[in-house]
């Protein structure tokens, strides 16, 4: 690879420039002579390498830097996200925090600090302390910040539960937390029935929001709404022990799209880190008004988003449920200067009619992931964003990247001139069984430019850049770590590769399968996003000699009726049920004309 081969080049280039200096030859002659070695071995690819990247990667070390310095300033102050949140709020006290676009409420920086004290003195009274854990399952509000904010006060961490579950699901994200409590959403109290007899006696229940004397009965839930209107809204006592910088501050889910959802445990120094660079590295301003469309559950919305206003100060707009139809129209009503998106947003909204909002809005920046080549341009094209900030990085990963230069189609990038400065890197894997393929000294191979690979980030638990907290559960967190990875007795984390659910394939030996019941079976016990897109019924499973299911086979003829003859059927989620792929339906996936 040609990256390892620079150190030798590079040595030989100043050793030979020093020899003929020992021997009296002019500057000039030598350094023309070191240049002419460096040149001759090769070295004018990497010369060609530091002209074409050195600008990005100079930016990007810049932006490095700028956290690193801060994330070290934190951990010698003993700070902790509440301690910050409150430097934010002497600096902005009567500037609009968030506002909640469904009622048009704004809550100062002021009034969510005096919330969130409530929210702390709530949780003193139940008799919870440092350590545990009240889980939090409602659509997104900025009382949920209020709640995981006022929380952390008093070193409670929040399980932010995802509102799409239901049943198993929805039991599993509260019982691996071993939550304490939990609040809920007046609007999820269909799903709370459902798994109410399940629940611990112990746990104790809140409800936000408007429901009827007999339903909270039935759930034995209090109003906490009620509650937090009464309670004193003065700090918390100081005697209670604060949480450290690299201390948890709450879980947030994995999507559970391969198998049930596992708890992510979020840091207070990850938490700043993700906003900061954010901040940084997509230049947000202290003017900025974000919008906010994204769930608080997942760190794209309640981090990324709602962390540049606790740690930065701007405003965010945060929006119950995206809508297509009044994105821009919002965007022009808050004055937004920043908007969020996350995997197929913007193709949802070029695929809406002209209207004279998309371009009549003060949106100069897109930040998010998952957005599309093919859509990228006509996104920026349309809808006059001047500046796409995509970035990569699973909730709990220590190899974030981002996209700083604006390159189409780019999630991010890994120095090739600085490659050490922020230790990731892209190894070989072995397409039939996934493992990282390793070379006759035991360690992994990197991949070569172009070559595709699972993105590894090195460990190291004293930097707050490098640390690999992992999830609840041990077992998993085991699973994300490989060792030997870059050098003898490493560790690295292993990138989440977790995707959209694609195809199930399904042995039906007995041709009795019916794709209705199979339907509404999942549409119970799966989110929306974990049903299977496409359906492969087989007579059997192919496996292979050793009784593992092919499934290389499987993925490259994918769901192209004329690659296979088992039967293969499509979730039209507009007509609410499985159709038979022909090459007519094919075409249409293919095209982009039949929305997946």
């Amino acid at each position: 690879m040609i990256i390892g081969k620079r150190p030798g080049l590079a040595s030989l280039s100043l050793g030979s420039l020093g020899l003929l200096r020992l021997f009296g030859v002019p500057w000039s002659w030598s350094l023309a002579a070191g240049f002419g070695v460096f040149l001759g071995t090769g070295g004018w690819k990497y010369l060609y390498i530091v002209v074409r990247t050195a600008k990005r990667d100079l930016n990007g070390l810049y932006v490095l830097l700028r956290v690193k310095i801060a994330l070290w300033h934190h951990l010698r102050r003993n700070s902790n996200i509440p301690s910050i949140f409150a430097q934010t709020v002497k600096q902005h006290p009567n500037k609009p925090a968030l506002i909640y676009d469904a009622t048009g409420e704004t809550w100062t920086f002021t009034q969510l600090d005096l919330l969130s004290n409530a929210v702390a003195q709530w949780a003193l009274a139940q008799g919870w302390a440092p350590g545990d854990v009240v889980a939090l399952f409602m659509e997104s509000r900025p009382l949920q910040v209020a709640l995981w904010l006022g929380l952390a006060k008093v070193g409670v961490e929040a399980a932010l539960i995802n509102f799409n579950l239901r049943r198993d699901a929805l039991l599993h994200c509260v019982g691996v937390s071993v939550s304490r409590g939990i609040v809920f959403g007046a609007e999820l109290a269909g799903a709370m029935l459902e798994v109410s007899s399940s629940l611990s006696p112990s746990m104790v229940r809140f409800c936000t929001g408007e429901l009827s004397v007999d339903c909270l009965a039935s759930l034995a839930a209090q109003n906490l709404d009620y509650i937090l209107a009464s309670a004193p809204t003065l700090p918390p006592p100081s005697c209670i022990p604060p949480k450290s910088f690299n201390d948890r501050l709450f879980y947030i889910y994995t999507s559970g799209t391969t198998g049930l959802p596992k708890a992510a445990i979020v840091v207070h120094s990850r938490y700043y880190r993700i906003a900061a660079f954010g901040y940084h590295a997509f230049r947000m301003r202290q003017d900025d008004i974000i919008y906010d469309c994204l769930p608080l559950y997942h760190s794209a919305g309640n981090i990324m988003g709602v962390g540049q206003c606790l740690i930065n100060g701007l405003t965010v707009v945060v929006k119950k449920k995206f809508s297509a139809s009044r994105f821009w129209e919002d965007c022009i009503k808050h004055n937004c200067t920043v908007v969020q998106y996350i995997g197929e947003i913007c193709r949802y909204l070029l695929s809406q009619p002209v209207r004279p909002s998309e371009k009549g809005h003060r949106v100069r920046l897109a930040v998010g992931n998952g957005l599309r080549p093919s859509v990228w341009e006509a996104f920026t094209e349309r809808f006059c964003v001047a500046q796409v900030g995509e970035f990569y990085g699973a909730t709990e990963c220590n190899c974030s990247i981002a996209n700083m230069d604006g390159k189409v189609g780019a999630c991010g990038f890994n120095s090739r001139i600085l490659p050490n400065v922020y230790p990731i890197r892209l190894m070989k894997v072995d397409e039939e069984t996934t493992a990282l393929v390793r070379d006759r000294h035991g360690l992994c191979v990197p991949c070569r430019p172009g070559e595709p690979g699972l993105l590894v980030g090195r460990i190291n638990q004293q930097d707050p850049l490098r640390r690999f907290d992992g999830y609840a559960n041990q077992d998993a967190t085991r699973k994300k770590i490989a060792n030997n990875v870059f050098k003898k007795n490493d560790s690295a984390y292993l990138s989440d590769v977790e995707g959209k659910a694609g195809m199930a394939a399904i042995a039906d030996p007995t041709g009795t399968f019916d794709c209705d019941v199979f339907l509404r079976e999942v549409q119970q016990a799966l989110p929306p996003y974990a049903r299977p897109v496409f359906l492969r019924i087989s007579p059997q499973v192919d496996t292979t000699g050793t009784f593992k299911i092919q499934k290389t086979r499987l993925q490259r003829e994918g769901y192209d009726p004329r690659l296979s003859t088992d039967q293969i059927y499509f979730l039209n989620s507009r007509a609410g049920r499985y159709e038979a792929v022909n090459e007519e339906l094919h075409s249409a996936i293919v095209e982009g004309r039949m929305a997946l």
